[in-house]
């Protein structure tokens, strides 16, 4: 028999299997938790921190995606002290991003837009340095724009699963800190990877993107988002 583990969750008592984290119970029980870097079967990261709560008794908001929960555990997944974290991380995101949403391929599909509308975060208050890097578009099979990723380490994790010899890494620090092919390699028309659909398919803002030919329809319709 699984051993189970009761607590309080946005006020409801819940119950879940022993090991769950806050984020997989949250999603069982009908509770959206914003996240960016989080990849279902797949160890968490942490990364963007969006999907922090509020636990009662502790000092700091927690990252769902990596606590387990705990019997008698109070959990706020939405509470004002919550939403105004979250808040300034997609500002602060969105202040070190291309001003380039609408001319991106990602256009309305893109995660990082859609949570920043649902958390009704327009022109970001900060200022901050942002990164230019040349996109990357010679390789028939991606196309690479640096310039918007989000560090979300998506593609990273991916590729480490898939055992694809983790073409994809993080390298350096601090600002200078950027997803990396290769030995900081460009993704140019000799680079082979079995799976670069497979990383496509997972980035949240369209670093990463497949060529599209002109007259060629898109595979997903966009997201329309209302005011």
């Amino acid at each position: 028999m699984e051993n189970k583990v009761n607590l309080t969750l946005n006020g409801r008592a819940v119950s879940a299997r022993q090991g769950m984290t806050i984020l997989e119970v949250a999603r069982e029980n009908g509770i959206d938790i914003p996240t960016l870097c989080y990849l279902e079967d797949f160890s968490p990261m942490g990364a963007c921190r969006l999907c922090v709560v509020e636990v009662e008794g502790s000092r700091t908001l927690v990252g769902s995606c990596h606590t387990p929960v705990t019997e008698g555990m109070v959990v706020h997944t939405h509470s004002p002290k919550v939403l105004a974290a979250r808040k300034i991380l997609v500002e602060l995101l969105l202040a070190s991003h291309p001003d380039s949403c609408l001319v991106c391929d990602k256009a309305n599909i893109c995660e990082l837009r859609r949570i920043a509308a649902d958390l009704e975060v327009g022109l970001p208050r900060f200022h901050a340095r942002k990164h230019y890097y040349p996109v990357e578009d010679e390789n028939p099979h991606i196309i690479r724009d640096m310039s918007k990723c989000i560090l979300c380490r998506r593609c990273v994790i991916a590729c480490k699963s898939a055992g694809n010899g983790s073409m994809f890494s993080v390298a350096y620090r601090g600002f200078e800190s950027k997803v990396v092919f290769g030995c900081d390699q460009l993704v140019d028309e000799a680079a082979v990877c079995p799976d670069f659909d497979g990383c496509i398919a997972l980035c949240p803002s369209g670093a990463l993107r497949k060529p599209v030919k002109i007259g060629e329809e898109r595979a997903e319709k966009a997201l329309i988002i209302k005011g």
